[in-house]
């Protein structure tokens, strides 16, 4: 189906091993990276990959199969293009992001912020934010890391459930009414 095509909003429920977090995609915004992000998740391809970079106060980095952090690929290609929105910004803990090595260069790793970093805006692309699960974040965070802020204990992606997002599309049902 093309981007256009997706909801609103729709949520993923990240289930790891400390938790769950329950993830609220902005596909009206950004559907190219909201279609990347879905249909990775669809095909199982974060199932059991680890977040592979932990930096407290800043962000948590994972979707990469290869667990390096060198690794992984879009459903375009190894890359797509940003897809950076004005109404979306890295301004408070739980923003979810598109990691990248430069302009144009979103694969499948992502980001989530443990607090407002305003020189990642225009940089990378926020595709979500987290709506529950907080906790969970937290205990993330308090994860020791050793070198290149690697995780001493893993923290994984054991599978992600995805939702529709019913309240959206009672809205939109109403609308047409």
């Amino acid at each position: 189906a093309p981007a256009h095509s997706l909801p609103k909003k729709m949520s993923v429920t990240l289930h790891t091993n400390l938790g769950n977090i329950k993830i609220e995609l902005h596909c009206d915004l950004v559907p190219r990276t909201c279609k990347n992000f879905l249909a990775l998740c669809a095909s199982g391809y974060y199932n059991d990959t680890v977040f592979h970079r932990n930096i407290a106060k800043f962000m948590i980095q994972g979707g990469d199969p290869t667990g390096t952090g060198k690794g992984g690929r879009s459903i375009y290609g190894k890359y797509f293009e940003d897809e950076i929105s004005s109404e979306l910004k890295h301004n408070r803990r739980g923003i979810v992001s598109m990691a990248n090595r430069g302009p144009n260069t979103n694969g499948s790793q992502f980001f989530i912020l443990y607090g407002k970093q305003k020189h990642l805006n225009n940089v990378n692309t926020v595709f979500g934010k987290v709506i529950h699960g907080m906790n969970t974040l937290d205990a993330m965070e308090r994860v020791p890391v050793g070198k290149k802020s690697r995780p001493l204990h893993e923290i994984k992606i054991e599978k992600i459930t995805i939702h529709a997002n019913p309240i959206a599309e009672k809205e939109e049902r109403a609308g047409e009414i």
